[in-house]
């Protein structure tokens, strides 16, 4: 269906925030209140982990002057949903009984040398212990999007929640100057990753959107992807070869720190030896019950 694009209204934000909140105080996955930070709203969840609802609507995904991969920028339109408003740290991933594979170890840092498998693990870990329906077949990796408990992002709600409203390269601006006072990447790291939201979040109060950790996504990895996909709610392409990182880590070039940057990289589902120290994630879950 196509729609044009929507701006997104304070109405539209509250009714969000109010059923989100309603909804999880009913089936025990959120408490009772939620906070305001700037013009974000922060939910926490019964496992204690800090949520940002992201309202609904519709932006313009890629680059058209970026690699071949970003191309052709697009109207894209997502649901609102919750997301992790930090990357999952060692001492998350530790609560939920897994064990930390971690190269920088630090409870406040983020989790790091994570197959995509084990990423989608913890989610559906995470769903059990609030009491909602897993999102991931064990087997096979398919996800069950009509079920409420966490998942990976998509990439064009990564996009999406990563630019914030925003349409520049990055969401402070159209150039790298101001990078280093929101990401740790190859200028400022000392080639390490650094805990969780010690960075400038983004608009919408997300930390770490950029660099400390590249983000899985649950999409596949298609370079042509783009010129197919589908306006609404978009999953990537059906292919299993590799799969979508975002954001930049550590290591990363400030040119790979960009909110349009793709890359796609081997899910690992064989053998955990492949899973890098840059290779990170975070959750997220559906708005509606």
């Amino acid at each position: 269906m196509n729609q044009r694009p929507q701006k997104l209204t304070a109405g539209v934000i509250c009714l969000c925030v109010i059923s989100a909140v309603i909804y999880g105080i009913r089936h025990g996955t959120v408490r009772s209140r939620s906070e305001t930070a700037g013009s974000s709203r922060i939910i926490e969840t019964e496992t204690g982990v800090k949520m940002v609802l992201v309202p609904g609507g519709s932006f313009e995904m890629g680059n058209e002057k970026g690699p071949p991969e970003e191309r052709p920028r697009h109207t894209v339109r997502v649901d609102s949903f919750l997301m992790d408003q930090y990357e999952v740290t060692q001492e998350e991933y530790e609560r939920l009984a897994f064990r930390n594979p971690s190269h920088f170890k630090d409870p406040g840092r983020p989790v790091e040398r994570i197959v995509w498998a084990d990423a989608a693990l913890y989610c559906n870990a995470r769903s059990r212990a609030e009491g909602l329906t897993p999102c991931y077949d064990e087997e096979t990796g398919d996800c069950d999007f009509d079920a409420n408990g966490y998942r990976l992002p998509t990439e064009a709600e990564w996009e999406y929640a990563c630019r914030a409203g925003t349409e520049t390269d990055y969401f402070f601006g159209p150039a790298p100057r101001g990078l280093s006072r929101h990401a740790w990447f190859s200028g400022n790291s000392s080639r390490k990753t650094h805990p969780v939201g010690r960075k400038k979040p983004n608009p919408w109060g997300l930390h770490d959107m950029y660099g400390n950790v590249s983000e899985w996504c649950n999409d596949f990895f298609d370079k042509e992807y783009y010129a197919v996909s589908p306006e609404e709610n978009p999953r990537g392409p059906a292919e299993r070869k590799r799969t979508v990182l975002r954001g930049g880590a550590w290591d990363s070039e400030a040119g790979s720190c960009r909110s349009s940057r793709r890359a796609g990289e081997d899910p690992g589902f064989i053998d955990a030896c492949f899973a890098s120290d840059t290779i990170g994630f975070r959750c997220v879950r559906r708005c509606s019950p």
